[in-house]
């Protein structure tokens, strides 16, 4: 048996997937992305990528499926978000929404690292494209909280490789959005 996992953040790169999973490109509607996922990781304070429910909006992203028996690995991965089902996406589709508990904006003490920032745009680069880049940055709240520029040293566990145009590319989007660094 297998089970869906709709993936709007960093599930959209391919580099930080098992290699033997499926994935397609999809859209979910009656969602936004917002940066409001704060916790303490290894390495300090952090905000991560969430949703929230937004009628009449959509967001794109990747529909993963992996095999039942790593869900506990998937689970462990979204620990800080409960999982809900998805039903337009498939009877067995999930959606990570973050918990309770940390569902808030960051700060400076929980601050959006860059190479998150990296992970998630090359992500939807490869997926959707430029127009698709474009969709995520206005189909994402919180870009008032503090990014962390972590490059030199990634905080972010799944951190990737960026070309130079890339690298650019993301610096000329946080800065188009006005992002404060710290």
């Amino acid at each position: 048996m297998t089970f869906s996992v709709f993936g709007y953040g960093s599930l959209v790169n391919r580099g930080t997937l098992p290699p033997h999973v499926s994935a397609e490109p999809v859209t979910l509607k009656g969602w936004r992305r917002a940066w409001r996922a704060t916790s303490v990781a290894h390495a300090g304070g952090v905000c991560a990528m969430s949703v929230v429910p937004a009628e009449g909006e959509a967001i794109d992203g990747l529909l993963v499926t992996f095999e039942d028996d790593v869900r506990p690995v998937v689970d462990a991965r979204e620990y800080r978000y409960d999982a809900l089902d998805a039903p337009s996406l498939g009877d067995t589709a999930i959606i990570y929404r973050a918990s309770a508990g940390v569902d808030r904006f960051g700060d400076a003490e929980n601050p959006i690292h860059l190479t998150y920032v990296d992970v998630i745009v090359q992500g939807f680069l490869t997926e959707f494209g430029m127009a698709g880049v474009e969709r995520f940055m206005a189909s994402t709240d919180g870009w008032h909280v503090p990014v962390l520029n972590d490059r030199a040293a990634p905080r972010y566990p799944r951190a990737q490789q960026l070309t130079a145009q890339e690298t650019a590319l993301v610096d000329r989007l946080l800065a188009d959005a006005g992002v404060t660094f710290l």
